[in-house]
Formats: structure tokens, sequence, C-alpha cells
């Protein structure tokens, strides 16, 4: 058996040399590497997550899962990260990536989706690039997780001061409504969400804005071993620029970037799937292409 590795020594929480006030100095192992940064006390997983992404993001591989582990001097090796975790004081962690790769990436399958419909408020209509195409195009994803039975879960960001979902997106049986305040979609109450949904493997996920909310929720979707499919064709941002350049930062993380007729076709997989022809229906008009064509 190899020789455990040396404990990190404890400092006081938010001390260490370097470390600038409030936050805690942890050094990040990943591979044959290791790199010391400084997060928030208090940091939990999705921070930890993130830190490991900005460090070695050109080097991890999104197609598999990973597990976060943390350096338990009581037992002298790492440790499965434990649940609630928040860091408090100096310690060492590292990101394995689990043996077997995700031959499912890119599949998806309706009894192990949920869609994500992201803060589709009446506020944003004036500023959002192509709004109305959006607005179409969500419509048209709702639409489809009715025919099919799949989960759907929205977010309204700030309501009291951006107002409500447009009064076009017809909320008839979703799961759940939520008001929020953080850009992420991942709340408490969506987490509890889906652990009440068994299997669950992927989230098509669409709104606004793309750089801002549409990404966060996705870099924390996937760092909890999710799959996250983002649907162009219905997510969008106020400017071009920020949504363009969102959807390739993504693509490039692992995450995949599709359109609504795409993602509503695959959810059949079959001509003789017994709802085919509502599908069929419903996307015979073809999806606008808000903007999309002209960054091609």
């Amino acid at each position: 058996m190899a020789a455990a590795e040396p404990a990190v020594p404890a400092l006081p929480s938010g001390g260490g040399a370097g470390a600038p006030s409030g936050t805690v100095p942890v050094l990040f192992c990943f591979s044959v590497f290791a790199r010391p940064a400084a997060v928030p006390h208090g940091a939990g997983y999705e921070l930890l997550i993130q830190k490991f992404l900005s460090l070695y993001g050109d080097q991890i591989d999104m197609h598999r899962k990973f597990v976060v582990q943390l350096f338990a001097e009581e037992w002298g090796q790492y440790v499965d990260l434990p649940k609630g975790f928040a860091v408090s004081e100096r310690c060492k962690v590292r990101l394995v990536p689990l043996q077997i790769q995700l031959t499912t990436l890119g599949n998806l399958t309706p009894s192990s989706t949920v869609f994500f419909c992201c803060d589709m408020q009446e506020r944003f209509r004036p500023a959002i690039k192509y709004f109305g195409d959006i607005i179409s195009v969500g419509q048209r994803l709702l639409q489809g997780a009715r025919i099919l039975g799949i989960p759907v879960i929205v977010t309204e960001q700030y309501p009291k001061g951006l107002g409500s979902t447009v009064q076009e997106i017809d909320l008839t049986g979703v799961k759940l409504v939520l008001p929020k305040t953080k850009f992420s979609m991942v709340l408490p109450e969506v987490e509890a969400a889906l652990a009440e949904i068994p299997g669950v493997r992927s989230v098509v996920l669409f709104g606004v804005e793309t750089h801002v909310c549409i990404q966060q929720t996705a870099l924390e979707l996937v760092g909890r071993g999710i799959e996250v499919h983002i649907v162009a064709d219905a997510t969008s941002s106020r400017s071009m620029m920020d949504r363009m350049f969102a959807l390739e930062r993504l693509a490039r993380t692992g995450i995949i970037v599709t359109t609504s007729e795409a993602v509503l076709l695959q959810l059949v997989a079959d001509k003789d799937h017994p709802k085919f022809k509502e599908i069929q229906t419903l996307i015979k008009a073809s999806a606008p292409e808000s903007g999309l064509l002209s960054k091609v």
C-alpha cells in the first residue's frame, strides 16, 4: 500500500499566508497537479467544483463523472466529501475521475429528463435579443414536455421587480414555479424536487440570460453529475456577443448545445412512438432562428 499523503496543517479559519481576509487557503489536487487557491469561508461543493474548473478546466474531461474528496487527517487518506461540507479551515481536496465513462453522453429519454425554464419574465421583453422568438420556442418545448410527460421546473428572477413569467408561456402542469435572487436555478427546493424524481440523468435548459443564469445553472448541474442540454434557439441575452460567447464556452466544457427540434425528436426517437404524431405536429413549422444563423 502506498504511503498516505501528509495532511495539510489546520489553521484558524480565514487565516493563511497570502489568503485575503474572509477566505481560506485550499490545496486543489487533480491528477499529478496540486495548486493552492483561496475560497470564501463557508464555501461548499458548488464553489469547490467551480474552482477546480477554473484551475484545471482545459485538462478535465467533462464527458466523465467525478467525485470530490477531502484529505482526512484522522484516517491519513482522502475520503469522499461529506454531505453539507463547508470550508472552515485550511484543507486539501482532490477531484477524482470515475473509471467508467458516460457512454450515454447526449442521449435523451423522457423517463430520465427534466426541463428547466429559466426566468422568462415580462420585464425582460424589451431588453433580450429575439425575445419573441425565444418565447415561441420555449412554449413549444413546454408543449412537448406536457405531451411526453416530462417534469418542468420554472424559476422567476426577483419577480417583485421583474414581473412574472410572460403570459405566452403556458405553465399548466409544471412541477414547480419558484422565485429566486440567486442567478443559478439550482436552489435547495429545486434539488429537493430533483431528488423526488427517480433516475434523473439529463436536464434540458432554456430561458434567459444565456451568459448569466443559464450558464451558472448549467455549470452547477454538471458539477452534480447531471448532463445538460442547452437549447440554443430558446435562450438569449441582452447582447448577441454575450449569448454566443456563452454558448461557445459551455460547449467547450462538455455541455450539449442543441436545438428545440433536435431535443423533441430525440425524446420520441422513433416514428412508431405513440406520441410521435403530436410532436410532429408541434414542429411542423420550423422554429425561428432567433439570430443564430447570422452568427454561424
